[in-house]
């Protein structure tokens, strides 16, 4: 459940922070006459969100379980890649965010309405996509009913009401910092996905090894137990992974988690050279 409000939280937050850009920004301009054809936009990209969630959960459950293995793995991976980018891209570009919006916002106003409606639907509709089909394969790879889909809607209540703070000013934090240690641990949270998408993909008969197991610790860490249930809904373990699954979970959360953290290098001047002494004369 920890794991899917982190997602709500960290994927509603970007969405709210974006709304909280454009609203501002038109109303410190005083171009309230704005207002209304962004909202619609907004409304537009969360109805669209929450339609293509629902497709998702509703849709699979129409297919054979073959199909529906197919389909969750080859989400689960896509939502793994979506996500990653976006982590990275955001700690890249949030200290720009409010520029970037603002030059299009501007633009949109002098097109007109329609171009508002639009700006304001893409600004919020990539978001809200990326949240509903990182959400679905999270609560595909949890298996634990519905505290999961609780948990992610727990996340993004949380995040609709520190966005609403942020714009009446009555909070601040490190957006910097808050993005980049959220940001990793949902790099730890997607590695889990990305193993239970191979899963599926395996237990599709689409990719092999399925009773290579690296070890299983079944015993020792019930999946029916609390510290299991824990540790599947925090990280997605599985107490008797395939060999498969556990290599892709650490190629890829070693070395995203590094290229994440790295510090930028400061490039090195070096010094200027010493000036010759003057020949005594």
């Amino acid at each position: 459940m920890f794991g899917n409000y982190l997602i709500g939280l960290r994927e509603g937050l970007e969405a709210s922070l974006v709304v909280c850009i454009l609203i501002a920004y038109l109303v410190k301009t005083e171009r309230r006459q704005a207002l209304a054809p962004v909202w619609i936009g907004i409304g537009v990209a969360v109805a669209l969100s929450m339609a293509f969630g629902a497709l998702l959960q509703f849709g699979s459950n129409q297919l054979t379980f073959q199909a529906q293995e197919t389909l969750g793995g080859t989400l689960s991976i896509i939502a793994v890649g979506l996500v990653t980018w976006m982590v990275f891209w955001m700690r890249r570009t949030a200290r720009h965010l409010k520029t970037e919006l603002h030059g299009k916002l501007d633009a949109a106003v002098a097109m007109g309405t329609g171009a508002l409606v639009f700006t304001a639907f893409l600004a919020v509709g990539r978001e809200g996509l990326e949240t509903a089909l990182f959400i679905w394969a999270a609560v595909q790879a949890t298996s634990d009913g519905v505290r999961p889909l609780v948990g992610a809607c727990l996340g993004l209540l949380t995040a609709v009401f520190l966005g609403w703070l942020f714009y009446r000013g009555a909070l601040k934090i490190n957006l910097a910092k808050f993005f980049t240690w959220t940001g990793a641990m949902l790099v730890v949270v997607a590695a889990g996905v990305l193993a239970y998408g191979l899963h599926d993909l395996q237990e599709a008969d689409i990719l092999p090894g399925l009773a290579n197991r690296a070890f299983d610790i079944s015993s020792t860490v019930p999946r029916d137990s609390w510290y299991g249930t824990l540790l599947k809904g925090v990280f997605n373990f599985q107490p008797d992974p395939t060999v498969l699954q556990v290599s892709a979970w650490t190629l890829y959360v070693v070395p995203t988690l590094f290229l994440f953290l790295r510090q930028p290098g400061k490039v090195a001047v070096p010094p200027a050279p010493a000036k010759a002494p003057a020949d005594a004369g």
